[in-house]
């Protein structure tokens, strides 16, 4: 089944034709660009991160079970920040991505930042406000030379 694209960033993410919610397939060389690219998905959704400078930083880590559960703390944590300090964020990067064996099983971590600046609708372009990530066809897929997230954000 092909997918009908109605927006993104070209080798980034694409915006995907969904009946009520936002449906994103992030692409990555690597799974830390994976993330990156799925974090700056999140605030394109809501605004244009063209017009958005890089003046503020702000460190974001998740933790998570899975490569799943880790992308769906990492966008949360993403957002939790927008919600919080009204940050929209143009440039997300990952430092560190980690998976520990522990007694329980795995735990995945990454660590990183978000660079944008206060929004400011009489500035910045507003498009829909994202409630929340979903595990909604929420899957992570590695073929030869890339990786791919499809993911759901609740608006």
């Amino acid at each position: 089944m092909m997918e009908k694209v109605v927006g993104g960033i070209p080798g980034r993410f694409e915006f995907l034709e969904h009946m009520s919610d936002v449906y994103v397939r992030a692409y990555g060389k690597s799974i830390i660009e994976l993330f990156e690219n799925s974090g700056l998905a999140l605030f394109e959704a809501m605004t244009d991160t063209s017009k958005i400078s890089g003046s503020v930083e702000r460190l974001v880590e998740a933790e998570g079970f899975d490569l799943e559960s880790l992308l769906y703390k990492w966008l949360e944590n993403l957002l939790v920040l927008y919600y919080a300090e009204r940050v929209m964020c143009s440039q997300v990067e990952v430092w560190e991505f980690k998976i520990e064996r522990k007694e329980a099983g795995e735990e995945y971590r990454i660590r990183g930042a978000c660079r944008g600046e206060v929004f400011n609708p009489s500035i910045h372009e507003a498009r829909v406000e994202i409630k929340s990530p979903t595990y909604s066809l929420m899957r992570i897929l590695k073929d030869v030379d890339q990786w791919m997230a499809y993911f759901v954000l609740d608006i």
